[in-house]
């Protein structure tokens, strides 16, 4: 039973992000990896005012794609619906439905198209600790 209380002590004073890495070299955290729930992506605003759509699949995997559409302009990704095509996880765009390839950013629909993508980690740091890279 101590072997329980000093994991849960330790559990208690760390906290974990999802970060994610922006154009500018920089990690940004997001959110919790909590926040994530497979099949519903969430987005977030960048600071060079760009946007990234975050997703988590059944597996935890976490990938991060531009949120704009490219065939609409919307920021709509991170509303889109998640799924697989032959092994390849996609988002599907909830405007005109073209699917975007997760870890690439290739548009499974027309090869000509694609959105960015942003490497992702989630990061365990003590509670109270400064953020940043």
């Amino acid at each position: 039973m101590p072997q329980f209380a000093a994991t849960a002590t330790a559990a208690a004073t760390t906290t974990a992000a999802v970060e994610i890495r922006c154009p500018s070299g920089d990690w940004l955290a997001v959110c919790g990896p909590d926040a994530l729930i497979p099949g519903r992506g969430v987005a977030a605003l960048l600071p060079d005012g760009a946007q990234a759509a975050l997703f988590r699949d059944r597996a935890g995997r976490i990938y991060a794609v531009g949120n704009r559409d490219p065939f609409t302009g919307a920021q709509v990704l991170s509303r889109g619906l998640t799924g697989s095509a032959a092994t390849r996880p996609f988002v599907a765009s909830p405007l005109l439905k073209q699917r975007f390839d997760l870890e690439t950013g290739s548009c499974l629909d027309d090869p000509e198209v694609s959105v960015p993508t942003y490497l992702v980690r989630v990061r365990t740091r003590p509670q109270g600790t400064a953020e940043g890279g």
